[in-house]
């Protein structure tokens, strides 16, 4: 097949011209889901947002962008008034028919899995990548990311043989009331592990917490993240509320360790190597000295 001079022209013109190509790019973005939203920043996509979802805190200045809500309450009128070219999170995004309205409307929906793995990181900021016209950058992210666990992993193992793995609890709430434990197959529990704990919980996904949830389990860490409160004032919440945690060795020990609930959401995001160390030093703490 011959092709016309008005189509070779085009081609030489998307082969040398990147400009034509980046403009096809979506310039409007709409993120929802704070890990998500944190590697959109990582590969030099911020100045593309124009709203996030209330999960995505990090960096700091993506608080100044307006709110779309939280990411499983979306609303269409909301996001469209935007005017988004797309709108990117993970299958933790809804409702659904939200998004078919988002859909309708013209607006470009990606849709990422937030499972805490390393193929899926690595697919999804391909996938990011791609839609910002920054691939090389994607890949060196994930190098970089897999090279940091690979030597979180390093640590682990040679403290492990020196320490017994402490049995853990993860539990998330809200300003108190009753939290949700951590089970398996959750980002929550991929932490755990990844630090060197052992997630005490054998269900799968969360489960409400109930004095009779907490029988027969002996957790020498609790690691509580609040929704609604930090530091001392969601400690307290989280005690008044639930008194009988008072009981475990883990508080007995004064081993109680907070952790921000946003690196729970979307995914394995670009801040979770780092609090792994962190993790890993409250879990062995006579091996801190050699922390990676």
């Amino acid at each position: 097949m011959r092709l016309s001079a008005s189509a070779i022209a085009l081609i030489v013109g998307l082969l040398f011209n990147p400009g034509v190509q980046a403009a096809e790019l979506p310039q409007r973005w709409v993120s929802a889901g704070g890990a998500l939203s944190e590697w959109v920043v990582a590969l030099g996509g911020e100045s593309k947002l124009v709203g996030v979802d209330t999960t995505s805190q990090h960096p700091a200045s993506l608080k100044r962008l307006p709110s779309i809500g939280y990411q499983r309450q979306l609303s269409a009128e909301g996001i469209l008034s935007l005017r988004p070219q797309v709108l990117v999170g993970t299958e933790e995004m809804g409702p659904p028919t939200v998004l078919a309205q988002i859909r309708s409307a013209g607006v470009q929906v990606e849709i990422f899995s937030a499972q805490p793995e390393l193929p899926t990181l690595k697919s999804n900021l391909q996938h990011l990548g791609a839609l910002l016209g920054h691939e090389a950058k994607a890949d060196e992210l994930f190098t970089a990311y897999e090279r940091a666990l690979d030597q979180q992993k390093a640590w682990v193992a040679k403290a492990r043989p020196l320490q017994k793995a402490p049995g853990v609890l993860l539990l998330i709430g809200n300003a108190g009331g009753k939290p949700l434990i951590a089970g398996k197959d959750t980002a929550a529990d991929w932490m755990v592990q990844q630090a060197g704990g052992n997630n005490l919980a054998t269900h799968s996904g969360y489960k409400p917490f109930s004095v009779e949830s907490l029988a027969g389990l002996s957790p020498a860490v609790l690691v509580f993240a609040d929704r609604a409160l930090t530091g001392d004032a969601a400690r307290v919440a989280l005690f008044k509320a639930n008194p009988i945690l008072a009981s475990t060795p883990a508080a007995k020990d004064g081993r109680v360790f907070e952790l921000d609930p946003t690196l729970l959401v979307g995914g394995l995001g670009p801040r979770l190597p780092q609090s792994l160390v962190k993790l890993s030093a409250e879990f062995y703490p006579s091996q801190v000295d050699t922390t990676p």
